[in-house]
């Protein structure tokens, strides 16, 4: 018998468990969000970029539990499928769903990026489940449901601080954001930001920093705008 690929669900609320993964077809949707801006004489009006739109993953898992026995007595197909409903299902502690990371291969769609934007590389794709349709499909004698398919639209989940630092905004003609890490001084952030180590003090000028030699790790740093050399 041929391997069977499997799918892996994490959380950090949920402990890590893995399903059967043979799908026939996967979705991945991404939109960019433009404004128009219309100019007077123009042929077409200019395109501005606002922002990247939440990407969509969606996928069909199969669930058959008939290899344990279909008459009295059968393993109900829902102790698998279960497991999956549950990240859609609220969290009593943090009062909503689980964010949930998945990932099927070492080859997942994404991480072959290449520069300039080899920083937004990926591997799992980190959401929260959007909608969730079952559909049981064969039952026991009894009623207990043998077979079941399941829809998923899992919608991106994405913290601010790994967007910044994934995206690696370094337009010197455009104010951005840094997040400090451990070790970095201010020369060292213009050094990166600019090849300017020098121009450090407009860093500390900008985020209002008395003692930049007392720096806490994490910490937003707002990186101004310099004049070109």
């Amino acid at each position: 018998m041929p391997p069977v690929a499997m799918l892996t669900f994490s959380s950090a609320e949920v402990p890590a468990f893995k399903v059967p993964f043979n799908p026939t077809e996967i979705s991945f949707q991404k939109q960019m969000k433009f404004a128009e801006i219309a100019i007077p004489g123009l042929d077409a009006p200019l395109q501005q970029f606002v922002r990247g739109e939440a990407e969509k993953l969606t996928f069909e898992l199969f669930f058959d539990s008939t290899d344990k026995g279909t008459g009295l007595g059968a393993t109900s197909v829902t102790a698998l499928t279960d497991k999956v409903f549950s990240l859609a299902r609220i969290n009593p502690q943090t009062h909503a769903p689980p964010v949930v990371t998945v990932q099927w291969s070492s080859h997942f769609p994404g991480d072959s990026l290449l520069p300039p934007f080899a920083s937004q590389k990926r591997t799992s794709f980190d959401g929260v489940i959007e909608s969730i349709n079952q559909k049981f499909t064969l039952f026991s004698p009894e009623g207990i449901p043998l077979r079941a398919t399941l829809n998923l639209t899992i919608r991106e989940y994405r913290k601010l601080e790994d967007q910044i630092n994934k995206l690696n905004l370094q337009s010197p003609d455009r104010t951005h954001s840094h997040t400090l890490k451990g070790g970095e001084t201010l020369s060292a952030v213009a050094g990166e930001e600019w090849s300017r180590p020098g121009e450090w003090r407009h860093i500390a000028d900008a985020n209002d920093l008395d003692d930049p030699r007392r720096l806490r790790v994490g910490t937003f740093l707002t990186i101004p705008v310099i004049s070109p050399r």
